[in-house]
């Protein structure tokens, strides 16, 4: 063992779980970090404020599938990851937040920059350490990355006090720890993917429901082998989005509030859905007793606490959703079972799409959300990633924005987190710098976090910042006309900053793009820069998101534009 401080085995620790990079603030209370920071070989990232280093690492964790690390000091600092954090709870991102705290001996005091983060971050964590000897830390970083990254992932806190990084200690470094009482690795049942399967052949319209768990696992191929044997077709949750291609003739898109008329309409005529890696959110299926009316729910998941929380589940299969795939297309393989191509639920599907591809009437604007989006896909490579901030832009991608190679859209659909898009975009193009790195968004979101094009530029991180610019808080005008009789209050952004001349502060490019032909033209630009680009593109304000489910309404009764 070798003499030396908490902070330095911090260092040593985090390399030896494989950290390149990491993004944070440094303050008071973590100097000693950033001091080791400073002769270690991590690639330290500067936010410009905590919540947006926090939403770097959420966006690094789910494009490389491995813990994203940030750092903050404490008090304000702290606190200010909160929402970072909270934002990667809510969509299982592996996280690994470390925060420096006051010394040993003032916790409790009231002490100039303290807060109580551990009893803060609990309820928003898998687990929260606060070591309090230097020789702890090792074996602290090694149980927050086992956690964080096994079974559901999540975010860790390791709240760090500044004397235990200051004190020096003859340290061990454990090759491997036992956690009591967590064991993430559960193999999946065979008995019960045998009933699962016996339920699919022997349902009329069986539909796939693929959520964020897909992704996470990365059963992209499962997902796709199932759906074209039993010839299944396949709707997403919208943090599902992307798991199976939108151009495959099975695919029918997100399903929700927001989701494709024809994913809805499928949904409710379906009698059995095998739901991979889904949490039945209320914003996925509406009102939950009228979801499971007609239908016989196979619910597959790594979480166990989601079998029957929202649901009534005929069918549970607890274990990783790939795996469990897995063991369920080796069956079907086995039994040498595939459906014809004329069977007549899939008939129905194509009348479905048919119907609603010629019947549904799209907003009539030169700029249209519809037309702006698949310009953008046409435009935009197919393994490109795309973040989305939180408004009706975010709902607009849900409807008009294609994902073709699967595991290359993400947003913050479980907090719904405005501001994480771009932040967590140049957290994606960090794990993947050679992939064009785009964030869909709107201006009220990119307003709060967009000082982290200074970050985009400094550091080499070239992203796209697609805005759809409606110069208002949209979503919410939009629900104050629907449900508050035109009653506009505290929406109108007046047009105001410029975001071009934005961009030109911070050094990146700024275009406004102001026809298709111009924004096909500015997307190439972008994509040839090695700079920021923000792209400003006014929209109609008065566009609303459609089709909607209403909030405590069931998919049956879903609102399309007249």
């Amino acid at each position: 063992m070798e003499k030396m401080s908490g902070a330095r085995s911090l260092m040593v620790a985090l390399e030896k779980e494989g950290v390149d990079i990491a993004f944070g603030l440094p303050g008071g209370a973590n100097l000693p970090i950033y001091d080791e920071l400073y002769k270690s070989n991590i690639r330290h990232i500067l936010a410009r404020h905590e919540q947006s280093a926090a939403h770097m690492a959420d966006g690094f964790g789910r494009v490389s599938r491995r813990p994203g690390v940030c750092f903050a000091t404490s008090g304000p600092g702290a606190t200010n990851i909160v929402t970072g954090i909270a934002t990667a709870q809510a969509d299982s991102s592996p996280m690994v937040a470390i925060t420096g705290q006051v010394p040993l001996k003032m916790i409790g005091r009231d002490a100039f920059q303290e807060s109580d983060i551990i009893g803060i971050s609990n309820p928003i964590v898998k687990y929260a350490f606060q070591p309090t000897s230097a020789t702890e830390i090792p074996e602290v970083v090694k149980k927050a990355f086992y956690i964080s990254s096994t079974g559901r992932p999540g975010p860790v806190l390791i709240d760090i006090p500044k004397d235990v990084q200051q004190n020096e200690a003859e340290i061990p470094f454990p090759s491997e720890v036992k956690i009591r009482g967590y064991h993430p690795w559960v193999d999946p049942d065979i008995t019960q993917i045998e009933r699962a399967i016996d339920m699919l052949l022997s349902a009329e319209r069986p539909i796939i429901l693929a959520g964020g768990g897909v992704i996470i696992s990365g059963a992209f191929a499962e997902i796709q082998s199932i759906a074209e044997l039993l010839l299944i077709p396949v709707v997403t949750t919208f943090k599902g989005k992307g798991s199976f291609p939108e151009n495959h003739p099975l695919s029918l898109g997100p399903i929700g509030m927001h989701g494709h008329a024809e994913a809805n309409k499928m949904m409710t005529e379906a009698d059995c859905v095998l739901a991979a890696g889904s949490r039945f959110s209320d914003r996925s299926v509406g009102t939950f007793e009228e979801f499971e009316k007609r239908l016989k729910i196979i619910h597959m998941d790594v979480d166990p606490a989601e079998i029957g929380k929202n649901q009534t589940t005929t069918v549970a299969i607890v274990g990783d959703v790939k795996a469990s795939l897995r063991i369920m297309v080796k069956m079907l393989v086995q039994k040498a079972i595939k459906r014809h191509e004329d069977y007549p639920w899939v008939k129905r599907m194509k009348e479905t799409k048919d119907y609603y591809r010629e019947n549904l009437k799209l907003h009539d604007h030169p700029l249209a959300a519809a037309k702006v989006l698949r310009k953008l896909r046409e435009v935009l490579p197919h393994q490109s990633i795309v973040t989305t901030e939180v408004g009706q832009h975010q709902m607009w991608a849900s409807l008009f924005f294609d994902v073709i190679h699967p595991g290359t859209f993400f947003s913050s659909t479980g907090l719904g987190t405005m501001g994480w898009g771009f932040p967590a975009a140049i957290g994606a193009k960090a794990a993947k710098p050679g992939v064009p790195v785009v964030d869909i968004a709107g201006e009220g979101s990119f307003n709060m976090t967009e000082n982290s094009l200074a970050v985009s530029v400094l550091d080499n991180l070239p992203v796209i910042v697609f805005i759809m610019n409606n110069f208002s808080l949209g979503m919410v005008a939009q629900w104050q006309r629907t449900f508050y009789d035109r009653r506009m209050m505290a929406i109108d952004l007046k047009n105001c900053p410029d975001y071009v001349k934005i961009a030109q502060a911070y050094g990146a490019q700024g275009i406004r793009a102001q026809s298709l032909d111009e924004i096909g033209n500015a997307v190439k630009t972008a994509l040839k820069s090695d700079v920021a680009t923000v792209i400003d593109i006014p929209i109609d304000p008065q566009e609303d998101v459609l089709p909607f489910v209403a909030p405590g309404t069931p998919l049956t009764d879903m609102i399309l534009p007249s």
